[in-house]
């Protein structure tokens, strides 16, 4: 079944700037079959030769095996195959014997097992059949035959073709060979086994390593979800990690504030299994708005599950600019207690002049986020008769707000000099009323507009 989820939140829709947040990463991993359940059929050699250590070790073997399918269907061992998953037991040495049919009790099958005996001779020939028998019936699960021995065919058929037949009918074999006191043929449990005999044949000369050989079988034959894997997860330059809870599994690094590695040995090998890792996460960027958390996350395990996480974003508020012209530079003038006077150099003032300073104030409407708007304001005077003279331009560009929608920009102190033009505005009175006329051209700097055959232009 492999991994059967994979998920990444946040635990926040949004944050203001510089705001923390918590990153979580989340993983589930099922064995194949307690979606896909199986009928298996052990095929067990009691001859004359497993007597002593080798069968005390064998019974030791297959009841781990029992134990491990039991967990892997249901998630613990409580005493019943789950899922739909059955299992039988069938013994041979001079012929084959049914010691179970296929059930699901976990009691009855090892007492099956611990019940054997060794003596007589080896007929694998008869212990095939009675096995492929068990598994002609109309179950839909998959099926699947252990073979354990160690020696050669000494009695009865031929169990090449009854092998050979059993795999044609859809029945997967696995055959582990005990180098007993009869030799055992490699080749043979070769030929018998579902190719790749890689991983479908093992054989050890030492009766106490049967154990580790049932249990390995039984882990493959359940599928493990995934076994070494390694997640990294990278944050895009707005954000750095802080810190890395202990995940649920596994273990976390962090590397260059930005990127984090999960590495897990193994997850849902033998039952439903998930983990957790949480980041905290900080954000440091320059601008607000809605902001994708992540540059990249990639995933890799050794059974080559193909992976994929979401990709979530969180909105930063940052505070809306103000836009102003700066105050004048102030000089500061100190007198000293009783003075009469003081003369204190103010240095270069320039456009220095009996006038006004006007300052305008002015409210963008409907700008939309992500957006700089350029911003022009254009000032004439005008005498008694209307006619107009120019009195200056201010040019400034507005920055981008990140705001969900659409918003009002308020633009302030935009300042005007205006010396006396005794001329045009009083007619020779100094403190005469002075009428303006502002005129305000604006629009937006960024454009995601391209115009095919677009002609460049230098000014």
């Amino acid at each position: 079944m492999g991994i059967t989820n994979s998920n990444k939140l946040l635990d926040r829709r949004e944050i203001a700037c510089d705001g923390l947040f918590r990153l979580i990463l989340s993983l589930a991993a099922a064995p194949d079959i307690t979606s896909n359940p199986v009928d298996i059929v052990l095929v067990l050699d009691r001859s004359g030769s497993m007597a002593g250590t080798a069968i005390e070790n064998l019974k030791l073997g297959a009841d781990t095996f029992i134990d491990i399918i039991d967990e892997s269907t249901d998630g613990s061992q409580d005493g019943n195959l789950g899922g739909g998953t059955r299992m039988a037991v069938v013994s041979f040495a001079n012929e084959a014997r049914v010691d179970t049919q296929l059930i699901t009790s976990v009691a009855d099958l090892k007492a099956a097992v611990n019940g054997l005996a060794a003596g007589g001779s080896t007929n694998h020939g008869d212990a095939f059949e009675k096995a492929a028998a068990l598994l002609s019936g109309p179950s839909t699960n998959a099926k699947v035959m252990v073979m354990f021995t160690d020696g050669k065919t000494t009695i009865g058929p031929n169990p090449s073709p009854i092998a050979a037949a059993a795999r044609a009918a859809g029945i997967v074999i696995y055959c582990i060979g005990l180098i007993g006191s009869d030799g055992i043929d490699v080749a043979t449990l070769n030929d018998w086994a579902t190719d790749p005999d890689s991983s479908h044949v093992a054989v050890t000369p030492d009766a106490a390593d049967l154990e580790t050989l049932f249990a390995d079988l039984a882990k493959n034959i359940s599928k493990p979800g995934a076994t070494d894997i390694v997640i990294t997860d990278r944050v895009n330059p707005d954000f750095e990690i802080v810190s890395a809870g202990i995940p649920t599994k596994g273990t976390v690094s962090l590397m260059q504030n930005r990127q984090a590695r999960w590495e897990i040995d193994s997850l849902g090998t033998t039952s439903n299994e998930g983990a957790t890792l949480e980041l905290t996460v900080r954000h440091v960027g320059t601008s607000g708005g809605e902001k994708m958390v992540n540059e990249f996350i990639t995933y890799t395990d050794a059974e080559n599950n193909a992976v994929t996480f979401p990709s979530p974003s969180i909105l930063v508020n940052c505070p809306v600019p103000e836009v102003h012209e700066p105050c004048p530079q102030l000089v500061e003038v100190a007198v000293e207690g009783c003075q009469d006077t003081t003369e204190f150099d103010l240095g270069d003032v320039y456009l220095e002049s009996q006038g006004k300073i006007l300052e305008l104030d002015l409210n963008l409407k409907n700008i939309c986020p992500g957006k700089r708007t350029a911003l022009a304001v254009i000032l004439t005077e005008t005498d008694a008769s209307g006619a107009e003279y120019p009195r200056g331009m201010k040019i400034l560009t507005i920055p981008a707000h990140y705001s969900p929608s659409c918003r009002d920009i308020p633009v302030k102190c935009i300042k005007f000099v205006l010396p006396d033009d005794l001329n045009v505005s009083c007619g020779g009175s100094v403190c005469c009323q002075r009428s303006f006329r502002a005129r305000v051209i604006s629009h937006y700097i960024d454009s995601e507009f391209d115009c095919c055959g677009n002609v460049q232009v230098t000014m």
